[in-house]
This record gives C-alpha cells, sequence and structure tokens, in this order.
C-alpha cells in the first residue's frame, strides 16, 4: 500500500469510525437545515470544515499549535451544540445567506475539531520528511467521508418529506434537538470526569 493510500484510507476511518461519532454528528447536525436541492450551499460548508481541519492538523504536525487535550474534548461538543443551536435561530430566517453567514464559523470549528485529532495525526506521520502528501491524502479520505454522511442524511430527510410529508422544520428540530442532546451529554462527560 502507498504511502498516499494509507493517508487517505485512515481519513476515511477517522470519518467513518463510530469511536468518533462527534464527528458524525457534527456533520449530521450541520445537513439539517438544508435540503437535496441546497446541494451545493452544503458541500461548500463541508469542505470550509476540512480546510479548517486541515489547517489544525499541519500546525500541530509543524509543532506550532497544542491546546491540553481536556480542553479540546471540551469544545468539539460546544461545536455541535452551537451549530444545533444555530439550525433552530437562523432557520426562519430564509433570507439571509446562510453559506456566507456560516462559512467563517463552520472553517472556526473544523479547526477545533483538527485539533482533536492533531495528537494521534502527528504521531502517524513520526519522522515523515514533508507533511504535504500526507495530509492531502488524509483529508481527501476525510473529505469522502463526510461527503458519504452528506448523502446519506439529504436523502434520509428526502425521502421523508417526499414520501411522510414531514415538514423541513420538524426534521430540522428532531436532528438538532438530538445532536444538542448529544453535545451536552459530551460537554458533562468532558467536564466532571
Amino acid at each position: 500500500m502507498s504511502e498516499f493510500s494509507l493517508y487517505l484510507q485512515l481519513g476515511w476511518q477517522h470519518i467513518a469510525n463510530l469511536d468518533a461519532y462527534d464527528h458524525l454528528v457534527f456533520i449530521t447536525a450541520l445537513c439539517a437545515v438544508y435540503t437535496v436541492r441546497q446541494w451545493k450551499q452544503l458541500l461548500i460548508l463541508v469542505t470550509a470544515f476540512t480546510v479548517g481541519h486541515s489547517i489544525t492538523l499541519a500546525l500541530a504536525a509543524l509543532k506550532l499549535v497544542t491546546l491540553p487535550t481536556q480542553v479540546i474534548e471540551f469544545l468539539i461538543p460546544v461545536t455541535i451544540f452551537i451549530t444545533a443551536i444555530n439550525n433552530v435561530v437562523t432557520q426562519p430566517m430564509l433570507h439571509i445567506n446562510r453559506v456566507k453567514f456560516t462559512y467563517p464559523i463552520i472553517v472556526f470549528f473544523g479547526l477545533i475539531h483538527g485539533l482533536g485529532f492533531s495528537n494521534y495525526f502527528t504521531a502517524l506521520l513520526g519522522q515523515e520528511q514533508s507533511i504535504i502528501k500526507p495530509l492531502l491524502a488524509f483529508n481527501i479520505g476525510l473529505e469522502l467521508g463526510q461527503l458519504l454522511i452528506v448523502a446519506v442524511v439529504l436523502a434520509i430527510s428526502s425521502l421523508l418529506f417526499r414520501f411522510f410529508q414531514t415538514p423541513q422544520r420538524h426534521w430540522n428540530l428532531f436532528i438538532s434537538g438530538a445532536s444538542a442532546g448529544i453535545a451536552l451529554v459530551l460537554m458533562k462527560e468532558t467536564v466532571f470526569w
């Protein structure tokens, strides 16, 4: 297996790993306010998340940024909670450009989530001479995994909207509420252990 394939697979596994369900919950929450017709807007935001994630991984690999693990493990569910609350608060404001409003926030959240994986990624790199190829491969794998999650969530929501006449607002409230609840549990676990 080539180095590129190895890191591509690691990126894919990072998002597909059920032990890292906080990432799955974040991407699912991000999807809650979008429909299949808005897939391009959602793709921009998911890619923004990957950009933030990759910046942090690069900075950590170069030993330019570090944060205590406990702080990072608390901040990750905070990003999920804020995303869920943002979904509920801003969904009625259809006149705003959600992507323009949300893009910088999602890049910042990607930075935080990247910190959560940075120690492991840095250990994987070991004595690599260059981080460019491994980082690129890892983030392509991550992005492909995220796009699969987006496709699944949009397919489920589309089926609910079309065949069960589920209002989009109800779907958003359900997904956002569940995501916020999971985030609160995760925050509690990181603070009180």
